[in-house]
């Protein structure tokens, strides 16, 4: 019977993105555009689909904590220590938290980025694990 880690090499071999450090790390960024800075205020202030998803009584608060688990799971796949995995999955559940209070979860959920948090877990990890796939001000670094 295969492992887990078997699975996943079988499943990911047939999917047509990059599989390395870099290429994941592009992925959550993107992600993390996408929940928690798609849309500008006028003032400057982003907002992204997480906090358009928690106006959408328990069902919203749901999907964005799913979507925002995605970066958790890409970070498991990665290698990360489970430490750093159970900090993200702490900020998806206080993310949750907030966003199931139905209409005024928005607002505090406006305020409390957990996917921008996760991110960051995610980008130290791989700045000291990956120094490769470090990006400074849109150019990939190469670091020997």
């Amino acid at each position: 019977m295969p492992t887990r880690q078997e699975q996943f090499e079988a499943m990911a071999d047939k999917l047509p993105i990059g599989r390395d450090p870099a290429s994941v790390r592009r992925r959550l960024e993107a992600m993390e555009r996408l929940l928690e800075g798609l849309f500008t205020l006028p003032g400057g202030r982003k907002f992204g689909l997480d906090v358009v998803l928690d106006l959408i009584p328990v069902g919203g608060s749901l999907v964005g904590a799913a979507m925002g688990s995605w970066l958790a799971w890409e970070a498991r796949n990665l290698g990360m220590p489970r430490f750093a995995i159970a900090r993200m999955a702490g900020n998806i559940g206080v993310d949750f938290l907030l966003g199931a209070i139905p209409w005024v979860g928005a607002i505090p959920d406006f305020f409390f980025r957990s996917n921008s948090r996760n991110l960051q877990i995610v980008k130290r990890w791989l700045d000291k694990n990956h120094p490769e796939t470090m990006i400074v001000e849109g150019e990939i670094v190469a670091r020997n």
